[in-house]
């Protein structure tokens, strides 16, 4: 009547349900508890570091674009004065 493949089938189902509740209080016990809060502490943790670093690196981008600025202005100022002198030298000749 019951042969060997429904008593396995029967057996893995019984053997998932008893994993499943003994998984259950497991998961629900105070060490695991304990272990949720200190994984949950270092996340944070390691989130306070990657946004300070990520300040970090936002700060030095916009000093890095300001110099960049700075540069550019002063180079066009040379240009147009160079081109002045070229012209005043143009008309006094």
């Amino acid at each position: 009547m019951l042969d060997i493949s429904k008593m396995k089938k029967l057996g893995l189902f019984a053997g998932g349900v008893l994993f499943g509740t003994a998984g259950i209080q497991v998961l629900s016990s105070k060490d695991a508890r304990k272990v949720y809060t200190n994984c949950t502490a270092a996340v944070l943790r390691a989130k306070e570091c990657v946004m300070k670093t990520a300040t970090t690196v936002q700060e030095n981008a916009e000093d890095i674009l300001a110099e960049a600025k700075q540069i550019n202005e002063d180079r066009a100022a040379q240009e147009a004065a160079c081109v002045q002198e070229a012209e005043t030298a143009e008309d006094a000749e």
